[in-house]
């Protein structure tokens, strides 16, 4: 139970950066290549807000079931 516990801390805290501050990451994929030559664009995205309300939702979830005690 204790893992879960520090699993639904971890998200919940994950969640929140991503709600608070914004999360993003950036992608390399091709544009052109011919023969030696090769040309790439990095792209940044954006980690859309549902999925930081996604995340500490989970952890919410995953505290109280770790804080749980078994019958």
């Amino acid at each position: 139970m204790r893992r879960i516990l520090i699993a639904g801390i971890v998200i919940l805290c994950l969640g929140a950066f991503v709600l608070l501050r914004g999360a993003s990451f950036s992608t390399r994929r091709d544009v052109l290549q011919m023969g030696d030559m090769k040309i790439t664009a990095d792209q940044q995205q954006v980690v859309p807000p549902w999925v930081g309300w996604a995340a500490l939702a989970v952890g919410v979830s995953l505290i109280v079931a770790g804080t749980r005690k078994r019958a």
